[in-house]
């Protein structure tokens, strides 16, 4: 037959018209072929993937010491190329359990039980033994590292317990703040610096040490009232002038001090019982109120109502614009009442006295006065509460400090009469101010450190300790904008804090709560 095909080769060969006999060109084979089984071809690639439990493919065994692993890898081998004639194979990973492989890729090497390694072959190569050794050690080092193990009980990732390095005496690097907890001019609180030493110092003799009296105030247009020995002082913040207001006779004193919300009237309540007002624009007295037999050592203003609080344990509303100012008269402490406070939306007033009592009174149903009986008496304090200060953005939210036995900074819903949070200060607390511009709180205090400090609110962590009185702080009053604090010692000196200064590179801060009441009638009323 061979010679045939040769004729048959050679005719088609001299053949110079038609179609070529010849074998067919590798671009027309690879075409049929894609035609002819592209079909099949793709389905058994993409059945191909990485958990065969789901792909319908069973996956080949290996049995040792036989020879069938070279012909299993060859039918299981990966295509380098798809059946159309692509240039790249893309895996199809619908069907993979990547929970599974999480688990053995995971899963410790030595947490396998006997049984199971009872059921492995006896005969495993050394590779695989030497493979899952150093991968064990590899997840025990991993382990170590981040401290991810069963002695740590906090779960972190990472755990830092060194504090860092000291720097060097000669270090004047002005970040030092990273390298100490103090600093000696100022602490770090959040993001800004408050300075810990005093920004004026001002000299006050005959400074009465008495725990139970408030002989200062600052009023709305810039002006501390101090009452010294039997005088009362005048001294404008502003231009630094000093005038003497009044002076009473030998055994009579001023006992408390408190300015009307807007205006220079000025309250004074004196040791006979008697609560005066003044009119500092003119050095003139404009009229006596009494009603009480014993000295008035506390005084709080509710536009045109002035409350006094007396050492006999009453409290007095008096009516400023009325002939007859007396309109209430309130008993609800047993000894001298050396705190009050009307809150900042003036719907309730706080009293506290030296009987352990914080009382809470609600505004009388005709908006004059308070009711008779309290809304609120708060018991838990151990010692006389004279420091009281009212939230400027919670107005339910009152603040009380007990004296040298019980030294705790106490904050009570007045809504529902509930203890908020009570503090150890450590030390005795004689008056308390909540910051304008800050979530802060200012507190000053007695034996045994002398000192202001300033708390965070409403974690009370302590920010920093305004030192440099040598006595006890007995009285705080803040300025109009709420920017410094102005601090009275049994040293005899007034202080200057510029603690509440607003920063004004920050972009956002707390916004500036308004605590003034609305503008007062006084001087409408009063001819």
């Amino acid at each position: 037959m061979s010679q045939f095909n040769f004729v048959s080769d050679l005719q088609n060969a001299l053949i110079m018209d038609g179609e070529t006999r010849g074998p067919a060109p590798r671009w027309k084979k690879k075409l049929e072929a894609s035609l002819n089984g592209s079909v099949n071809t793709t389905r058994s690639v993409l059945s191909v993937s990485y958990n065969t439990s789901f792909s319908g493919v069973q996956a080949p065994t290996k049995t040792p010491g036989k020879s069938s692993d070279a012909k299993t890898k060859k039918n299981a081998t990966t295509p380098t190329k798809t059946p159309g004639g692509g240039d790249r194979f893309i895996p199809n990973r619908a069907a993979t359990n990547f929970e599974l492989a999480h688990f053995l890729v995971n899963k410790d090497s030595g947490d396998k039980s006997d049984e199971d390694q009872e059921q492995q072959p006896t005969s495993s190569n050394e590779n695989n033994v030497q493979a899952s050794a150093h991968k064990g050690e590899r997840q025990k080092l991993i382990a170590e590292v981040a401290q991810v193990g069963e002695s740590s009980k906090s779960g972190r990732i990472l755990c830092y317990q060194n504090k860092a390095p000291a720097a060097p005496e000669s270090h004047t690097n002005p970040l030092k703040v990273v390298y100490s907890l103090k600093t000696p001019i100022s602490t770090k609180s959040g993001s800004r610096y408050i300075p810990t030493t005093s920004e004026r110092i001002l000299d006050a003799p005959d400074f009465i040490n008495d725990y139970y009296l408030n002989l200062m105030d600052w009023s709305g247009d810039n002006i501390v009232a101090v009452a010294l020995g039997n005088c009362v002082y005048l001294w404008n913040a502003a231009s630094g002038n000093i005038e003497q207001l009044t002076e009473y006779e030998e055994g009579d004193y001023a006992c408390a001090l408190s300015w009307i919300q807007e205006g220079q009237i000025l309250a004074i309540g004196n040791s006979s019982g008697a609560v005066e007002l003044w009119d500092c624009s003119k050095v003139k007295r404009l009229r006596v109120m009494d009603g009480h037999s014993a000295r008035v050592g506390s005084l709080a203003w509710n536009s045109y109502l002035v409350s006094s609080g007396s050492r006999d344990g009453t409290i007095i509303h008096h009516d400023v614009r009325s002939r007859e100012h007396k309109i209430g008269s309130l008993n609800g402490h047993a000894q001298e009442v050396c705190g009050l406070k009307w809150s900042t939306d003036f719907k309730y007033l706080a009293s506290g006295g030296n009987d352990n009592l914080v009382n809470v009174w609600s505004l009388a149903g005709n908006g004059v006065g308070t009711a008779t009986d309290p809304l609120h008496k708060f018991n838990e304090h151990q010692a006389a509460v004279r420091a009281l200060a009212w939230c400027p953005w919670q107005p339910n939210t009152l603040a009380s400090g007990g004296g040298t036995a019980d030294r705790c900074i106490k904050f009570w819903n007045v809504c529902n009469g509930s203890l908020i949070k009570s503090v150890d200060s450590k030390s005795q607390v004689c008056s308390l101010l909540f910051s304008r511009h800050y979530k802060e709180l200012i507190s000053a205090h007695g034996f045994a450190n002398n000192q202001l400090t300033i708390w965070k609110y409403p974690s009370m962590v302590k920010q920093a300790d305004l030192t440099g009185h040598t006595s006890r702080v007995l009285q705080m009053a803040m300025s109009p904008d709420g920017s410094t604090v102005i601090s009275a010692g049994a040293d005899e000196t007034l202080r200057l804090w510029n603690c509440f200064a607003p920063d004004p590179m920050a972009a956002k801060k707390v916004s500036n709560v308004n605590s003034n009441a609305k503008k007062s009638v006084f001087r409408q009323s009063i001819r």
